[in-house]
């Protein structure tokens, strides 16, 4: 009877752990997998994920409305792309602020447009007004920084935060060039 009820334990024990190995597995993969997105851009354009594949790309996810953290993340992200650029890395600044009148974090195309205007900003503003493309990244705060690889998959994990005195092309220069160089 003792041994029926160890050899039941052991076998219910080994499925649990069979169907939890299972589960993480499947979110590797999902992690992995490359990202299926198509945003709109401030000027009426439109950049998908399809677009991209082939290229190295960062994404610097932010807000117009986070005061002088906003003008530290555009500067900064203009300087990644003055560096990174002709080297043929995308970069795009992805917009979290709404699109809807009725949201307290609401901004126009203009009015994101003027932002990056006045802030220097010259790469194209994508906007995500809903925030599924920056979910599907596990970022997990704004600002944040993801990388895409020539596959369109997160290459690292996203970089949340922003720390306004740091160089964001010396703390992206080993990643990026490392995708640079495997073609």
């Amino acid at each position: 009877m003792l041994s029926r009820q160890r050899h039941t334990s052991f076998s219910l024990a080994l499925g649990l752990l069979l169907a939890l190995s299972c589960a993480a597995l499947a979110a590797v993969r999902a992690a992995s997998a490359p990202l299926d997105f198509k945003l709109h851009t401030t000027d009426g354009g439109e950049i998908t994920s399809e677009m991209l594949r082939g290229d190295v790309v960062v994404l610097a996810f932010g807000s117009s409305s986070l005061g002088s953290l906003s003008k530290a993340q555009a500067q900064k992200t203009q300087e990644l792309a003055d560096h990174f650029g002709p080297q043929n890395v995308r970069i795009y600044w992805v917009c979290t602020d709404s699109d809807s009148p009725k949201s307290k974090s609401y901004a126009t195309d203009e009015q994101l447009r003027a932002f990056a205007h006045k802030n220097g900003l010259k790469v194209a503003v994508l906007r995500d007004p809903d925030g599924a493309l920056f979910k599907q990244t596990g970022a997990d705060q704004l600002p944040a920084i993801v990388i895409l690889d020539r596959n369109g998959e997160i290459s690292g994990t996203p970089i949340g935060g922003l720390d306004p005195n740091r160089d964001l092309v010396a703390v992206l220069s080993e990643r990026l060039n490392k995708l640079l160089g495997a073609k």
